[in-house]
């Protein structure tokens, strides 16, 4: 794919608007990114806040430390530490520059100001409202569709901010129909690497911190120091463990930031963390191992595309099939075997449901990890999976939207008994 190619500067554009940092689980601080705007417009602490929002933000939400909280959990206290401490200017870093005193105050806040919480039928996956009320005034602001898009601003009668995007990604981001395995291949041959060094080289950077921090300390189910202790230190083991860690951190409260893929950091750290743990195994230079991490990358979000960003389909398979294929490229294989790599593990993990963001995530993106792996071995045995087998197309762009199928609309009443079930 040559520069004056259509399709280039679009790739590029893609990674750099998937590929950015966020500091904690990106639902909550939706949320808190919301309240800090609202907040903002009402220009006042509130004395009653409202909470409006749809199941899939209930659902990862829920269960999930809050970064910079001392610990606390849930969608008051995300709103919470939004409004006392959050900065709407950086976005998915909202709550990066908390202060202790903004801590302490975040705590008060959420044991006095009567907040209420009611979950919408929003035909849209991630929709958040949140209102701020201060005597007769109140600020509204709506987020919908993925985790910045604000899509409605108020304050008392006057609409400030009203945008007509809401079902359809913005008008600010590419198109990300563009996207096909073969283009992938293509852009990741010839692209520039000074084109792809910054955004590329951030995601290592950060990614890698945060899944040393995850082995080094004590996070949640610690299911990357497990896998390192009780299974063998191969580089499959390594590869699922490194990835592992930086969940157990970042689902656990570590304040340290990701770089994202899809909206999570979940999967951005997936997308990455096991083609850095094969290119150091093997001694691969920085050239090979950025262009396996553009191939990584841009496989997670073009199986997204289709899926949305919130479902009841685990986004870590996304990702974690998506490492796999890059693990391939990076290890010299064709379009076709990378190809036969995707379909392979997405059908061995393919309908593994999503219940929320929280510890077991970890342990969700080391199964991934590992399908994806087998999906690549077998492959290398000449053992593949045929098209008409199950969800496995004729060709792998069949099989990615036969899975967007089954997460987008197959999954919709799986979707609906989690929450019941997280909601009871």
């Amino acid at each position: 794919m040559i520069k004056t190619d259509y399709r280039y500067n679009m790739y590029i554009n893609i990674l750099r608007e998937e590929l950015v940092p966020a500091m904690g689980c990106t639902e909550p601080i939706c949320l808190a990114y919301a309240a800090a705007k609202a907040r903002e417009v009402l220009g006042a602490i509130p004395d009653k806040v409202d909470i409006l929002a749809s199941g899939n933000i209930i659902k990862n939400v829920k269960s999930v430390i809050v970064p910079n909280t001392n610990g606390m959990k849930g969608l008051k206290a995300s709103v919470a530490i939004g409004v006392v401490g959050g900065d709407p200017d950086k976005k998915l870093e909202v709550i990066a520059g908390v202060t202790e005193e903004q801590k302490i105050e975040a705590k008060k806040f959420l044991e006095k100001i009567p907040m209420s919480i009611a979950h919408i039928d929003s035909k849209e996956q991630l929709d958040v409202t949140i209102r701020l009320h201060k005597n007769e005034h109140f600020a509204s602001v709506r987020i919908a569709n993925f985790h910045t898009n604000i899509v409605h601003i108020q304050k008392d009668n006057e609409v400030i901010f009203e945008s007509n995007t809401i079902s359809t990604p913005s008008k600010e981001l590419t198109d990300r129909s563009v996207l096909s395995m073969e283009g992938i291949y293509d852009f990741a041959n010839s692209v520039d690497i000074e084109d792809i060094r910054e955004v590329i080289g951030r995601q290592l950077e950060y990614n890698k911190a945060i899944s040393e921090e995850g082995l080094k300390n004590d996070w949640g189910a610690n299911i990357g120091k497990l896998l390192l202790t009780h299974y063998s230190n191969n580089v499959r083991i390594k590869a699922r463990a490194w990835a592992a860690a930086g969940s157990d951190a970042r689902m656990n409260g570590c304040e340290m930031p990701v770089i994202i893929n899809s909206g999570s950091g979940n999967q951005g750290i997936t997308a990455s963390m096991p083609v850095l743990a094969y290119a150091q195994e093997y001694n691969i230079d920085e050239d090979r191992l950025y262009r396996a991490l553009v191939v990584s990358n841009l496989t997670a979000i073009h199986q997204k595309t289709t899926i949305g960003r919130l479902s009841a389909y685990c986004g870590a398979i996304s990702a974690g099939c998506a490492s796999a294929c890059g693990v391939a490229y990076l290890l010299g294989e064709d379009l076709e075997t990378i190809s036969q790599t995707l379909s392979n593990s997405l059908a061995i993990t393919s309908g593994v449901i999503c219940d929320g963001a929280k510890a077991s995530c970890a342990a969700k993106i080391s199964t991934a990890v590992d399908a994806g792996l087998m999906g690549y071995y077998m492959c290398k045995n000449k053992k593949n999976f045929c098209g008409g087998d199950g969800i496995v197309g004729d060709d792998i762009e069949k099989t990615i939207k036969n899975v967007g199928k089954l997460a987008s609309q197959g999954m919709r009443e799986t979707d609906k008994v989690i929450i019941d079930i997280m909601t009871e």
